[in-house]
């Protein structure tokens, strides 16, 4: 029997594959796995019998990753689950930023003379008026999931699309348009682009990426989004670059104080993945990995350790080890293992970074003194028994 705890509301579709050898527990001290949105994670005492984090969506931030892997805690996000939510929503901005749709509807909310309201319409109209988006340019940076699902619905707009990314994957260089440029730098973005929009993690590189010498580099009345993490735009220096007119617009998904209600900001209340498509989705993936980890051992989307995957769990014995990528640790583990006269059947062993996972076939079940000399190995985190 596995437990799991839930430290924010999970869809219902996705907890209901847990089944029967599953139960959701509130204390934490019982839990092997948590499933997390948006909690704040980071001062969360994070009990030592808890095995893996599944964050239901695709950043992290919220999650103390590094000191998980020093925990051996694997933690799993679930890329791509919230693309579309977020893409559609990406489109919205784009279209609320080209015409001025929100200040029609509050004139209309707000003006008073409701009886004559459709004459003043056709004298008011014109200073809601703005452009279309389609034969603009889009400098998309970032083209993981979200920003491919963005480059290719562009095109189907009459969009000219240029993609930054110089760590794409293969499966997203596959999946983009013919039609899209793929730009070599961010400059080129910069120059080109009418609308630029960001998708990509926050990491200590992307940290305020967008600053002052970026925006210098733009186009006059560029309009800029951001539905990826605020972080990445310095709001100060976009806040200057509005005023001087060289950014139009910003739209962004998060609010603050420093943005909120100010002219030329349209800011949304962190909607992008809040659909119920997206959360279901979401959670679906998210108790998918929990599981497979739990009952097999395998590895898929983790942020801290490697992909690791040995299949269904069908020999006699199966072991894990979280462990510090360092030379010498599988020899120290073939050697326990023999002494105790345990031969191995199969095994495989992946490294991410400092960090490293091995999972280990057994022909007959692991002894406690085994498995207590493989915890005392300098460097592992964590051992774990599947079967």
């Amino acid at each position: 029997m596995f437990q799991y705890k839930c430290l924010n509301p999970i869809s219902q579709t996705g907890l209901g594959l847990f089944g029967e050898e599953y139960k959701q527990t509130e204390e934490l001290n019982d839990a092997d796995a948590i499933l997390v949105r948006s909690a704040k994670m980071h001062d969360m005492e994070i009990p030592e019998n808890v095995k893996v984090i599944a964050r239901a969506g695709a950043g992290v931030n919220n999650v103390p990753v590094e000191q998980c892997a020093e925990n051996g805690i694997v933690v799993f996000n679930t890329p791509g689950a919230n693309a579309n939510g977020v893409k559609e929503l990406v489109l919205a901005g784009m279209l609320l930023a080209s015409r001025d749709i929100v200040g029609g509807i509050e004139w209309v909310a707000h003006e008073e003379d409701k009886e004559h309201i459709d004459k003043l319409a056709e004298k008011q109209k014109k200073q809601f008026a703005g452009c279309e988006i389609s034969g603009k340019k889009l400098g998309i940076i970032g083209l993981g999931a979200i920003g491919a699902m963005v480059a290719n619905s562009a095109t189907h707009l009459g969009m000219e699309v240029y993609g930054y990314d110089p760590f794409i994957s293969i499966d997203a260089a596959w999946n983009l348009s013919r039609t899209i440029k793929h730009s070599k730098s961010l400059d080129e973005i910069y120059s080109q682009c009418d609308y630029i929009t960001i998708h990509v993690p926050l990491t200590d590189n992307t940290r305020k990426m967008i600053d002052k010498e970026a925006f210098t580099k733009m186009k006059e009345g560029v309009v800029l989004l951001n539905f990826a993490r605020d972080l990445l735009v310095d709001e100060e220096a976009l806040i200057e670059a509005l005023d001087s007119g060289k950014v139009k617009k910003y739209v962004t998904d998060f609010a603050n104080p420093l943005v909120a209600g100010r002219p030329g900001i349209l800011v949304t209340p962190h909607l992008g993945a809040s659909t119920a498509e997206s959360e279901e989705n979401c959670a679906v993936m998210a108790v998918k990995e929990v599981r497979d980890f739990l009952e097999n051992g395998n590895i898929k989307n983790s942020v801290n350790f490697p992909n690791c995957d040995m299949g269904t769990c069908i020999a006699v014995g199966r072991i894990t080890i979280c462990h510090k990528n360092i030379p010498n640790m599988i020899s120290q583990f073939t050697k326990i293992l023999g002494s105790e006269g345990l031969n191995i059947a199969d095994m495989t062993n992946k490294s991410r970074g400092s960090y490293a996972y091995t999972i280990i076939d057994l022909e007959s079940a692991a002894s406690k003194e085994a498995l207590d000399e493989l915890k005392a190995i300098e460097g592992v985190s964590k051992v774990r028994v599947i079967k």
